[in-house]
């Protein structure tokens, strides 16, 4: 992590302007980090020591261990040319900062050397449910042709906090939310990209929605920042849900009673239930679904009692 000193922190102690710039660390956090480097031009700085405009300090922080992932996965379909899986939560797709062995991509190589299928469109981490994946070069440019041409239909489950009405259309442009502090975090207003997600309302218990969600363009996203731009963020998310500090306190400290207490789910409740696509090789209109995962189904349930 890189900070240059701005003019108003001139003269601040180095932990306190670390405080400052990550207001979301305790100070002992921040006596640890320090502990285990901060650097500026090569020298090691102390925590006490002043800092002054212009400076440029390198934070130096432990590579974290790599979490733990669900490793199994259902077939859902399978012939020579393309398959299809119920994806678990928690199970990344590519390889990211956290994630390098523990990923969708390298349980493939793993499990399917020979011949290892490739993905053909993605899903979020905490995301569950219907993934295309081609195992011949030709169905993957089609059928990555289809998706990109928006030719697949796809139809997702959400537990929702609110009521975002019985039945609907949102359509609000969707742009990065610079001003965050959070890199993946998107927005809804004027200036982003078109998006467009149909939804309906399946069923209320108390304050919660199960709502079936149809994006019909393909944006970062969508359907949660969607939901939430209507007053029905889905349960466990961390960035869209109650607080927007939830992400940045998950990825230093892990989950939390606390975090749990305003998440209720330690994954957001957004399942891809269903994708409907014509086979590249034989022309067949083919469907195939993936049931609400059972920890989603767990809560739900508990709802009605």
């Amino acid at each position: 992590m890189r900070f240059i000193v701005p003019a108003r922190y001139h003269g601040w102690r180095l932990d306190h302007f670390i405080s400052a710039r990550i207001p979301r660390l305790s100070r002992n956090r921040v006596q640890q980090m320090l502990r285990l480097q901060a650097r500026w031009s090569g020298q090691i700085l102390k925590p006490a020591q002043r800092v002054f405009f212009g400076q440029q300090i390198e934070l130096l922080r432990p590579a974290p261990v790599e979490p733990e992932v669900p490793r199994d996965f259902d077939v859902l379909y399978e012939d020579e040319y393309l398959m299809a899986i119920d994806k678990p939560a928690g199970l990344p797709v590519h390889a990211t900062a956290r994630f390098l062995r523990n990923t969708l991509t390298a349980l493939l190589r793993e499990r399917y050397p020979a011949n290892t299928p490739t993905l053909c469109h993605r899903l979020d981490r905490e995301t569950s449910g219907v993934m295309m994946l081609a195992r011949d070069k030709s169905a993957e440019i089609a059928l990555k042709a289809d998706f990109f041409h928006r030719r697949v239909s796809k139809c997702y489950i959400a537990i929702c906090w609110g009521d975002p009405g019985e039945s609907g259309v949102i359509d609000s442009p969707i742009s990065e939310d610079s001003q965050s502090g959070i890199r993946i975090k998107m927005r809804t207003g004027a200036g982003g990209q078109p998006a467009c997600t149909r939804y309906r309302r399946l069923e209320r218990r108390g304050d919660y929605s199960l709502v079936e969600a149809v994006p019909l363009s393909g944006r970062q996203h969508q359907i949660r920042v969607h939901l939430a731009s209507v007053g029905a963020p889905i349960v466990g998310d961390k960035i869209y849900g109650p607080d927007p500090h939830c992400l940045l306190r998950y990825l230093d400290e892990g989950w939390s009673d606390e975090l749990g207490e305003l998440l209720e789910l330690p994954r957001h409740a957004l399942h891809a239930a269903r994708i409907g696509f014509t086979h590249p090789i034989s022309g067949e209109r083919i469907s195939l679904e993936a049931p609400l995962a059972s920890e989603l189904q767990a809560f739900w349930r508990a709802l009605a009692g």
